[in-house]
């Protein structure tokens, strides 16, 4: 064989072997990831979306041998940082770690008359790793020690009281106005950039309540910060075992707040399985759990075809929720 049949032959050779290694959905040599991953957050640090991104964020860097950057774009109660996602290079160099509230922004921009910043079908789902009930706050020194005396004061002082929460309907804004409808009682909402600047608010004083995931309260709860009265799950928490839920006072309202890894609709298909396979190993890891089960959140993963059923019903609830409450400027 002359020197150009043989450099033909070599070439024909590993063209069929890139196109082999493609066929069984596996990158080829020298693909994704060859440069730094950019992992966003809608909201700033301090918030359940971050202390899970983080812990996670480190785990897909090992897996994946590359760094994953946390990167916080905050506004719009999320919508901006989503909206970044949706419209990014569906490359495999940016994702997201939403909340539940990714299903509820686009139906509240449809109410308030505009554009909505993203729409769901332009990001895909990868892995959900935790569905925490929020919790209702209240800072120890308030007056109420149980959710009868919450509730009925509000009742009997009605708008006298407010509540913070991450944005206009967030995922500590909606839980709220449903425990106000099901319960009946009047409360002025003050929404902020995010779960940690609320949390804040809460504990200087410029709320009195708050409904938030346990991962951004428990540290001040067991600090003797904050008191929580109630949960909206459908089971006992495992971080405060003891806390009754809304519906066994007879409030019939519930609400998860779920972290969830997402990509920009359109990412490769080996590139979607390399990462499901690598939030698979991060729900894993030690470290993982340790850091996210220490913050209040026990570990609720769900790959992406589970994920993407149980997010569909999930959204259509939320979207009923949002058009309960209807308009707020």
């Amino acid at each position: 064989m002359n020197r150009r049949h043989f450099h033909r032959a070599a070439a024909a050779a590993l063209l069929f072997a890139a196109a082999a290694v493609q066929a069984q959905g596996v990158p080829t040599q020298g693909s994704w990831p060859e440069k730094t991953i950019t992992l966003v957050v809608p909201f700033p640090p301090g918030g359940v979306a971050d202390t899970v991104a983080r812990p996670v964020a480190e785990a897909l860097g090992r897996e994946l041998k590359q760094t994953v950057v946390v990167e916080n774009r905050v506004g719009a109660g999320g919508a901006t940082g989503m909206g970044s996602v949706a419209r990014a290079a569906p490359d495999g160099y940016t994702l997201l770690m939403a909340l539940s509230s990714i299903s509820i922004l686009p139906e509240a921009d449809q109410i308030l008359g505009r554009k909505p910043a993203y729409a769901l079908n332009q990001l895909r789902p990868i892995a959900r790793f935790t569905a925490d009930p929020t919790v209702l706050v209240v800072r120890a020194d308030a007056p109420w020690k149980t959710l009868a005396e919450f509730v009925a004061d509000l009742k009997a002082q009605p708008a006298r009281y407010n509540y913070g929460s991450s944005g206009n309907y967030g995922t500590m804004h909606v839980p709220m106005e449903m425990l106000k409808a099901a319960a009946g009682f009047r409360m002025t909402h003050i929404p902020y950039t995010g779960a940690g600047p609320a949390v804040l608010a809460l504990l200087g004083g410029q709320v009195d309540a708050i409904s938030s995931g346990p991962a951004s309260v428990l540290q001040h709860i067991k600090a003797g910060k904050l008191r929580a009265l109630a949960h909206w799950g459908d089971k006992p928490l495992s971080a405060l075992p003891d806390l009754p839920s809304l519906k066994q006072a007879g409030f019939e309202a519930s609400f998860a707040q779920w972290s969830a890894l997402f990509v920009p609709a359109g990412t490769p298909e080996d590139v979607v399985t390399r990462l499901r396979a690598a939030a698979a190993k991060a729900a894993r890891d030690p470290q993982v759990v340790q850091t996210i089960q220490r913050a209040g959140s026990p570990l609720e993963y769900q790959d992406a075809p589970e994920f993407k059923t149980y997010w569909d019903a999930d959204a259509a609830l939320m979207v009923q929720a949002v058009r309960r409450i209807g308009k707020v400027e």
